[in-house]
């Protein structure tokens, strides 16, 4: 089953083509890496899906609806730079999705509903290693602590489908490993769907069920967005690997 459809789209900015022609059936339960040079238009994708941008052509669906024109809690997105609320503790980022799904009007739980919400954000915490971080500040925990920060975050709303916008690209390549080894477990035990947008052709692999490329055209086709080259199922990778990927 297909949780997400594009559909024939483009996206022109003042007469500039960005994207063009994109047509990509995301299936339920997979990661799918999305990957390409700098200035391709991944991140545009990711804004896409998550209705921060809208296509100027084409159409995108979720669950065979038309997208949302807002972002909406079945999409959730953790971006480059940690997507968390300073002023607030490690278990008060962790508790506010929940607050938040649970009441629009004040955003916090009473008695009984709250010790529950908090015993299940500190779950959440110890599944990514934080439980011991819960009463300090994100400015207190280093760049890694917070990208565990942000996934447990995104996490707790549940969303139907996770996006994240090259979550890892600011991290040392030690922690990176660590976050890669969290963010696959994470992903095996939701089954939720994942789209990953990186420039990493590696990590596109070692984390994605499917690699779809991004690449511009040649300079003798000016006037044209970019398009999708290769869609990759990771299981062929011994006739596809990262290394035959020429992206410049």
């Amino acid at each position: 089953m297909n949780v997400i459809e594009v559909k024939d789209v483009w996206q022109i900015y003042d007469n500039r083509i960005v994207l063009e022609r994109l047509n990509i059936n995301i299936a339920e339960g997979s990661f799918v890496s999305i990957v390409g040079p700098s200035g391709c238009g991944k991140t545009t994708l990711l804004r896409m899906l998550m209705s921060e941008e809208h296509a100027s052509r084409g159409s995108i669906l979720l669950d065979g609806k038309p997208l949302s024109r807002e972002p909406t809690v079945d999409r959730g997105v953790v971006f480059q730079r940690y997507s968390v609320f300073p002023h607030l503790t490690v278990l008060g980022n962790i508790l506010l999705p929940l607050e938040l799904r649970s009441s629009r009007v004040c955003g916090k739980f009473f008695g009984a509903r709250r010790r529950s919400a908090i015993e299940d954000a500190r779950t959440m915490l110890e599944h990514v290693g934080l439980r011991a971080a819960a009463p300090l500040y994100p400015a207190q925990l280093s760049g890694g602590m917070q990208q565990r920060l942000a996934l447990a975050q995104a996490l707790m709303a549940k969303p139907r489908v996770l996006l994240l916008d090259e979550p890892f690209s600011a991290l040392d390549p030690g922690t990176r490993a660590d976050i890669h080894v969290l963010t696959k477990r994470l992903w095996e035990e939701t089954k939720m769907t994942i789209v990953m947008v990186t420039h990493d052709i590696s990590e596109a692999f070692r984390l994605g069920t499917r690699v779809i490329v991004l690449e511009r055209p040649s300079p003798d086709e000016p006037g044209k967005g970019a398009r999708i080259t290769h869609d990759i199922p990771v299981r062929a990778r011994q006739t596809a690997t990262p290394d035959k990927l020429k992206i410049a």
